[in-house]
């Protein structure tokens, strides 16, 4: 008799338990049921984690779809941080232009990062996409250079302050922002990008510049040559630092930084003594590459960060989709035009340059209207596009990763992967175009046919049903390439 109520009630606690759990709507909806996954749900330790993309390998698997929608069951969040930015020490002419901009309050990275960049510290800073850090590390300059200026000779082609960055577009748009905010003070910003450095070299720019927001191709060009001063340097970013401390770009990096007097911490006064680092990305690998140790002290460098790093996007629903690779452009069409005629600013991104053409031409010669960038592109040209995609000239883009990283889209309300990203933080830095500050609700759409992207995404998933960071953020992407290499050939 005891065993028979022992059965019944471990069955009733089962039922029970699974009742509970299903009362909330899974946070992943799977095409086969079996495989939704719930809030809290784990799994046994012998039988492993079921995954909706174990057999994509399989080509009858052709068709299958999983997504993953992290605030199926939340209702609307509530402010993470309610400081105003007064509190966390933003000084008052700073506060009502933000006020005036539509920022009420600082988000989370801004109120842990502004203090500690304020304070003079070599700061690390790491955070989701579209979170508002390029405003968490303006701002203290902002509010530094306001304190600075009365004390310090101003010289001609000789900042206070450098943000360097990857890429033009990165640049324009950083010093958009900037321009945004200097308009009513009286600070100078002024930008650099390459494409006519031979041409400034030449004929060298005089001009009185408090903040420079550059690419660092022009950037250490101009240095080397002494037509750009950096003796009256007290601020220095690295946007993207995870792309610039990369192998591609690290050695440029960190001869151009070694000219630096990075402190310890600055000690804030005027006139000003020393130079501060601050590093900043989405995607910053958990151990800094060695070649920081180089020119700046480690122990220096605080790191501040959310803890929604190295997640996806909790408020952007993310569909994965199994199909063949003669699919992929009808699938990609389907989705394009019901985007259009509900008026949804749609990006699409592929692997590689051609693949990037064959989409725009794709689209077009089926009466969609669209336009495209990539890398190979002149500059003018690229940005030329890309300002038509950011003004609504037209609402469809497709590109290659040189629109994943930094750039404000806060028109785009869908992000199409044609082709599945090489890497983790590819991804990130991919979905992070959507579900930024001040942008309508967005979504993300991965369509995989390839073993290696299948692969990728096992990976990815296994790490949303256990609760972890997705693996491999790593953005050294020219090492991960060489390693792999190494694997294939040993």
């Amino acid at each position: 008799m005891s065993k028979l109520r022992q059965l019944i009630n471990t069955s009733y606690c089962r039922y029970y338990c699974t009742k509970q759990v299903k009362k909330k709507l899974p946070i992943i909806t799977c095409k086969r049921p079996e495989f939704n996954h719930y809030e809290g749900q784990s799994y046994s330790k012998f039988e492993g984690v079921k995954l909706a993309s174990k057999g994509w390998l399989h080509p009858k698997s052709k068709g299958d779809y999983f997504i993953v929608n992290l605030s199926a069951n939340k209702k609307e969040e509530k402010p993470v941080y309610k400081k105003s930015y007064e509190e966390i020490g933003v000084c008052k002419e700073l506060e009502e232009i933000m006020l005036a901009q539509g920022f009420s309050s600082p988000t989370q990275i801004q109120a842990k990062a502004i203090p500690s960049i304020l304070k003079g510290c070599n700061t690390v800073m790491t955070a989701e996409t579209g979170c508002g850090k390029t405003l968490a590390y303006l701002l203290p300059i902002f509010q530094h250079i306001l304190q600075w200026k009365p004390s310090v000779t101003e010289e001609f082609n000789s900042p206070l302050a450098v943000v360097i960055t990857p890429s033009r577009e990165l640049a324009t748009q950083i010093s958009e922002v900037a321009q945004n905010i200097a308009e009513n003070l009286n600070i100078n910003v002024s930008t650099l990008v390459g494409g006519r450095t031979k041409q400034q070299m030449v004929n060298p720019p005089i001009e009185y510049s408090d903040i420079l927001i550059t690419t660092l191709g022009a950037y250490s060009k101009l240095v080397t040559t002494g037509i750009l001063k950096i003796h009256n340097i007290h601020h220095v970013v690295l946007d993207e630092a995870d792309t610039l401390l990369d192998d591609s770009f690290t050695g440029k990096v960190t001869n151009l930084m070694r000219k630096f007097s990075f402190h310890h911490q600055v000690t804030i006064q005027s006139p000003p003594v020393g130079c501060q680092l601050t590093l900043v990305s989405a995607t910053m690998p958990h151990k800094l590459p060695e070649a920081v140790s180089s020119f700046v002290d480690p122990t220096s460098l605080k790191t501040v960060s959310t803890s929604r790093i190295h997640q996806l996007l909790p408020n952007v629903p993310h569909k994965f989709i199994r199909l063949g690779k003669a699919q992929k452009p009808m699938e990609m069409l389907k989705m394009v035009q019901a985007d259009v005629n509900m008026k949804r600013p749609v990006m699409i991104f592929s692997n590689q340059t051609s693949t990037c053409d064959f989409v725009s031409m794709f689209l077009n010669e089926n009466g969609v209207q669209c336009v495209n960038i990539n890398g190979k592109m002149a500059v003018a040209l690229k940005l030329g596009k890309f300002d038509m995609y950011k003004n609504g000239a037209v609402d469809v883009l497709s590109c290659t990763d040189i629109a994943s990283r930094g750039l404000d889209t806060v028109r785009t309300c869908h992000i199409i992967n044609y082709d599945f990203p090489l890497y983790t933080s590819d991804y990130i830095h991919r979905s992070g175009r959507v579900g930024r500050l001040g942008s309508p609700p967005g979504r993300v759409s991965s369509l995989l046919s390839w073993p290696r992207e299948v692969q990728l995404l096992q990976r990815m998933e296994e790490a949303v049903r256990l609760g972890q960071p997705l693996p491999a953020v790593n953005a050294n992407i020219k090492r991960q390439i060489e390693d792999r290499i190494v694997k294939l050939a040993s």
